[in-house]
């Protein structure tokens, strides 16, 4: 397993800076490269890793260190920089490395360190150190590789898709294994690493103390076998529900939290003055009466909220023939993520987006303004098609290790080329279950169905219904 120590620091680790916290290990110690470049690992003698060391991250948000880390971690002033250590508990002397290299960093530059009142700045003494276990040729964030899996050991609060996590899925994929993350139960995951984790062969896994392993999504009890974590089925071969995930006291029905979730899909003629984001940024201002404060490849998300920008980022992709995602979060008093994935295809460049706001008790989500901003999607952003769904679930949009209640369907739009292409909406037959609302002219309308206010399950039946007689 690693354990995370986190640096936030005002001014960014010049490199006598990050010498200083690499010497917390002595002059014993060999520092390696990997990654590119990207990440310093301190080693012993022999190259076994005891500490990885990210480079530094300016983050230009500073509520993402409360998002991510919880309100023990002082919030900053301003913009911070994120500098990221990760130990390997195999030796009681990792975590001290990686607490005395923090320690040292803050030391030197002021800040915080996450976990609180984990900083030291003493040299840990790690002479004649041998690690009980060989880690060979992993990447620098799996602690278990087989041929089937990369497993990653993690306890902290809220596990963010940050970019070591992003790659070892990628690297996870290109070896054709599944990721495993397992973590304790009161982990709990933020959007993005929920909806990576969720995807086919990959899983969230926990390890309970008294119930052994089971999926954090799915709840399936889970056993280690032939190199990867496989559901333990019942004595009649039936996949078996682990006791800790079945439905209890859901503290977020009970405290009346609320989550408005919606699929967004747009398709954009290929221009050279395509600007990409209208659709994310067009819904966030219609729901919140504010744009996202920033955007990133990764989280923490680091930068200020720019179009221009991750259209840049999607076009120099575009040119290598690789897809571009990237995460959109809001200000605090209105809780809100967004994931977007960019790919080209024979219809044109496309924006896959995941937009969820979270809602406190008392503060109902604002289902009136959907028809309208249907209306600006489909007339503005070159709207294809719009899920929207509500369900309980926790204001702050992480995902708990337990049950919890699947969304509801509140509304569905079809795009007006959407309704050309398939010559949908032409006939009243086409509205035998559901007339819905006419967007735009009528010789080229959209159309978006209301199918509830998200307390209604049939409200499924009905979007099978339409989704039916579109085929």
């Amino acid at each position: 397993m690693t354990k995370d120590v986190i640096a936030l620091t005002p001014t960014m680790p010049d490199p006598s800076t990050i010498l200083a916290g690499l010497f917390a290990g002595g002059p014993e110690l060999r520092v390696n490269a990997v990654a590119d470049g990207a990440v310093l690992q301190l080693c012993t003698a022999d190259g076994e890793p005891l500490v990885s060391v990210e480079a530094p991250q300016l983050v230009h948000h500073p509520h993402e260190a409360r998002r991510l880390l919880g309100g023990q971690v002082p919030v900053p002033d301003g913009p911070f920089w994120w500098t990221e250590a990760r130990a390997t508990t195999a030796v009681p002397e990792g975590e001290r490395l990686a607490a005395s290299f923090a320690g040292r960093v803050t030391a030197v530059l002021g800040g915080a360190v996450w976990p609180p009142h984990v900083a030291r700045t003493d040299v840990v003494h790690t002479a004649g150190l041998t690690p009980p276990t060989t880690r060979g040729d992993l990447p620098p964030a799996v602690d278990v590789q087989t041929d089937h899996a990369s497993v990653i050991l993690q306890d902290r609060p809220v596990i963010a898709l940050t970019t070591w996590l992003s790659d070892a899925l990628s690297a996870a994929a290109a070896g054709g294994r599944a990721l495993h993350l397992v973590t304790p139960p009161p982990c709990r995951l933020t959007q993005p690493t929920r909806a990576a984790l969720a995807t086919h062969p990959n899983r969230w896994i926990i390890q309970h103390p008294e119930h052994g392993y089971y999926d954090g999504i799915s709840g399936v009890q889970l056993r280690w076998h032939d190199g990867a974590f496989r559901p333990a089925p019942d004595e009649g071969g039936k996949a078996r529900i682990a006791e800790p995930f079945k439905p209890g006291e859901d503290s977020a029905a009970a405290a009346g939290e609320q989550q408005l979730l919606l699929s967004i899909r747009a398709i954009h003629p290929a221009t050279e003055d395509l600007l990409l984001g209208g659709a994310l940024e067009a819904a966030w201002h219609h729901l919140t009466g504010a744009r996202p404060a920033g955007w990133g490849t990764a989280e923490p998300v680091n930068l200020p909220w720019s179009r221009r920008q991750l259209t840049d980022l999607a076009r120099a992709r575009a040119r290598k023939s690789v897809p571009t995602w990237l995460t959109a979060v809001g200000d605090p008093e209105n809780p809100g993520i967004a994931t977007t994935r960019v790919l080209h295809s024979t219809a044109g460049v496309e924006e896959h987006i995941a937009f969820a706001l979270g809602y406190a008790p008392g503060s109902p989500p604002p289902l009136d303004a959907l028809p309208e901003l249907a209306r600006l999607l489909a007339a503005r952003h070159n709207l294809a098609t719009m899920l929207t769904t509500l369900r309980t679930g926790r204001r702050d949009l992480t995902a708990p290790s337990h049950f919890e209640a699947l969304p509801v369907p509140v509304s569905f739009t079809l795009g007006s080329e959407v309704v050309r292409q398939a010559g949908f909406g032409q006939d009243e037959a086409s509205f035998r279950h559901q007339a819905p609302l006419r967007l735009g002219s009528a010789a080229a309308p959209a159309l978006h169905y209301t199918l509830g206010d998200g307390t209604q399950p049939d409200a499924w039946v009905k979007l099978r219904q339409v989704t039916q007689a579109l085929n």
